[in-house]
């Protein structure tokens, strides 16, 4: 019954979050979008919201370790697994900005979809090929604009303890845009908010920057030796931190 109380909370809690954040979010936005092109600020503020609901709602206990090694301004394609939708509000706790590639059907909710513009976020359609190409296009603009963008390159959330197969377009982005990938290996989001269901439930995550894996020097021709390099890098990684989670005493 608690637990139901809590999750309801959470939910109330997200929804005031999203529609009075709107006014910080977008008085952010007014004021430093003329000198900001990469909308850095705009993002971070939008991002803030996301920590301020797990600080609210107090139901998670997040851990992020590490950050970009040359600084928040250098560009990197982020990629990370994805166990469920609490990864965004686990990732958000980096003290960095990152644009985020996402389904087109959240950029048409109300509010939440007009602060994900502002901050520049890009909005991409599943399974349509020019769709996909066009947001990455956008994502070689973000890049280009000295902000780092983070993809999921499984596509979606994993039912499973194992990775899905990543996906070829976060490693076509970053050796077409001469930037480094990088992983982050994420733990115990799955017990945050499972697959299939809406309820928020006590949990314990982290999630870990990697080391930088350099594209210089590659083509088009490696992007399935860069793919799998990242898969098993994460892989390795997020089954480290899981470990880490179960040894922590109940």
């Amino acid at each position: 019954m608690i637990e139901r109380v809590l999750s309801a909370w959470a939910w109330v809690a997200a929804v005031l979050l999203v529609l009075f954040g709107f006014f910080y979010v977008a008085a952010v936005w007014v004021v430093t979008a003329p000198f900001d092109r990469g909308r850095y600020q705009a993002g971070r503020a939008f991002r803030r919201l996301a920590v301020s609901h797990v600080a609210l709602t107090r139901l998670w206990r997040f851990e992020t370790e590490g950050e970009p090694p040359e600084g928040p301004r250098r560009p990197y394609v982020v990629v990370s697994n994805h166990e469920s939708y609490a990864d965004i509000f686990l990732m958000s706790h980096f003290p960095w900005e990152m644009k985020w590639l996402s389904k087109h059907t959240i950029f048409n909710i109300p509010v939440m979809g007009w602060m994900m513009r502002m901050a520049l976020d890009v909005p991409v359609r599943r399974g349509q090929r020019e769709s996909a190409i066009a947001a990455l296009t956008e994502c070689r603009d973000r890049l280009a604009r000295r902000v780092s963008v983070m993809i999921f390159p499984e596509g979606t959330r994993s039912r499973t303890d194992e990775l899905l197969p990543f996906k070829d377009g976060a490693f076509h982005l970053a050796i077409q845009s001469r930037v480094p990938i990088l992983p982050v290996a994420i733990a115990g989001t799955r017990d945050c908010m499972a697959k299939g269901s809406f309820a928020f439930r006590r949990a314990h995550a982290k999630a870990r920057v990697l080391a930088p894996i350099l594209t210089d020097g590659l083509t088009l021709a490696d992007v399935p030796a860069l793919r799998d390099r990242t898969r098993a890098t994460i892989d390795s990684a997020r089954r480290a931190l899981q470990r880490e989670l179960d040894a922590e005493p109940a």
